[in-house]
């Protein structure tokens, strides 16, 4: 008799314990668990053109994402140096197997290759930088760096002695034309005797041309070299040659610390924030972002020893105009480097021509697009 009622003193106590269990499974598991529930839902993958550690543009996106994992807690994987070719799509499919349902392709070239991938995975959202295309869940993203491209501009006109300013820059595409144009009315703004000279180099990431190119644009006698490429390049041959430098994507004043003034910077950070909360909050949405200083999505870095003397109340000066809608960029009038009027005094060049048709340079620019 003692032996049932032990059985079934057991029995009763396991009956009470899986109860309790499954009960506890059906109550709401507090914020913090669900948050951490709905957190491994959600992987993100990020593809791009160089290598983290080129001082540059994968850096700077790579310190973004850093910052959306550390804010929100969403697993990241990355996959270096992708050319922009097919092997974007294998690299897409390949972070899709490890479980990556949120896709951030970081280079102009990979967008006709996130399309496509975009058409095959329709649960998956899609995120392309700097390009044009969209579709249900592409989407594509990219910041107004001219407004501190043309801060950057006010510092270096300030610098010159030679009034030659030489500027390398990758492919002749709106995004760089755009840059290189803002960059050219800051220095202008400032000194109107100083000319921009530009070389191309027909690549994205390639430490070893970006610096020839600059090389070439000193051998001209220019005394400050400012870039839109992806390696401090350009600032290293400055440095060498004891002339002075403006850098772009992340602030470059190590690499180069004698002779970099200043950098046109992204903080991508503050968009990847953004765009993972609303996939989290059902809230994604394709249509097109475009950030800009005042939110803190570009900016200029903090001016150097090397820069000018009063460069910094004219850039706070200019910054604050810029913030305020008080100062457009690209107003009239406005001349190309041919003499031919571009935009007429009174007009502002809309949005879609600056970021659609720009494929002529300012007066000033020596140079063509290539």
């Amino acid at each position: 008799m003692k032996k049932v009622l032990s059985v079934l003193l057991v029995m009763a106590m396991l009956v009470a314990l899986v109860a309790a269990g499954c009960g506890e499974k059906e109550q709401p598991s507090g914020q913090g668990n669900a948050q951490g529930e709905q957190k491994q839902e959600y992987k993100a993958g990020f593809i791009y053109i160089g290598p983290v550690g080129d001082g540059g543009y994968t850096d700077a996106h790579d310190n973004g994402r850093k910052y959306m994992e550390e804010k929100l807690g969403i697993p990241t994987i990355i996959k270096e140096s992708v050319p922009e070719s097919q092997e974007v799509e294998k690299v897409i499919s390949d972070m899709i197997d490890q479980g990556c349902n949120i896709i951030f392709a970081t280079s102009f070239g990979y967008m006709d290759y996130v399309e496509r991938a975009a058409q095959k995975y329709p649960d998956v959202k899609f995120f392309h930088c700097s390009g044009y295309k969209t579709a249900e869940n592409m989407t594509n993203y990219f910041g107004k760096i001219e407004e501190a491209r043309y801060l950057t501009g006010i510092v270096a006109g300030m610098k010159t002695k030679t009034n030659k300013i030489g500027y390398v820059a990758a492919f002749g595409i709106p995004e760089v034309v755009r840059g290189l144009n803002a960059f050219a009315l800051g220095v202008q703004s400032v000194n109107p005797k100083a000319t921009v000279e530009v070389v191309w180099t027909q690549t994205w990431y390639d430490p070893a041309t970006e610096k020839e190119a600059a090389k070439v644009l000193l051998d001209k006698g220019c005394d400050v070299i400012a870039q839109h490429q992806d390696t401090a390049g350009p600032q290293q041959a400055a440095e060498e040659r004891g002339v002075w430098s403006v850098g772009y994507n992340v602030d470059m004043y190590k690499v180069a610390p004698k002779a970099n003034m200043t950098s046109a910077i992204w903080n991508w950070g503050i968009y990847y924030v953004k765009a993972v909360q609303d996939v989290m909050d059902g809230k994604f949405s394709s249509e097109p972002y475009l950030g800009d200083m005042k939110e803190g999505l570009v900016d200029i870095a903090p001016l150097t020893e090397n820069a000018p003397e009063g460069a910094k109340e004219k850039v706070e000066e200019a910054k604050a105009k810029i913030i305020s809608g008080e100062l457009q960029i690209f107003a009239g009038p406005l001349k190309d480097n041919t003499g031919k009027l571009r935009v007429p005094e009174g007009e502002v060049m809309s949005l879609e021509d600056q970021y659609s048709n720009f494929d002529w340079l300012v007066e000033g620019v020596i140079g063509t697009v290539q």
